[in-house]
């Protein structure tokens, strides 16, 4: 059996805030399910799923997160769209040999993540 991750929670003060910031910089649908602030994600028709729910318990931005890191087709147009979506670049692009080039981020709610552009043949 294999170890993959299978599903993700993006934790948010403002999900409203956070789930306009996911479809307009990555094209992510939500769907509201259960509890208030509560929404499924799906990535992409064959992607990991997700979940968007309001933060809970003590702490602040970023608190109890998840880091991941997003598959892009075009980084300098993901950081664009970043920026543009009022995410915060905490490091600019940078190349990593035989991988690919990687920018890390926080969304509108202080959550830490990276946008990676594959080299060609890497996750196949």
């Amino acid at each position: 059996m294999s170890n993959d991750v299978v599903h993700f929670a993006i934790h948010a003060d403002d999900c409203e805030r956070a789930r306009t910031f996911y479809q307009s910089v990555f094209g992510w649908s939500f769907q509201p399910w259960g509890p208030p602030d509560f929404w499924l994600i799906r990535t992409s028709e064959n992607g990991i799923r997700g979940a968007l729910q309001k933060r809970r318990g003590p702490g602040g931005p970023g608190a109890g997160g998840y880091e991941c890191t997003i598959a892009v087709a075009d980084i300098k147009a993901s950081v664009a769209a970043i920026e543009a979506a009022q995410g915060q670049l905490m490091h600019p692009p940078f190349h990593i040999d035989r991988v690919g080039t990687v920018a890390q981020f926080r969304d509108t709610e202080g959550n830490l993540a990276s946008v990676m552009q594959y080299e060609p043949g890497v996750l196949s």
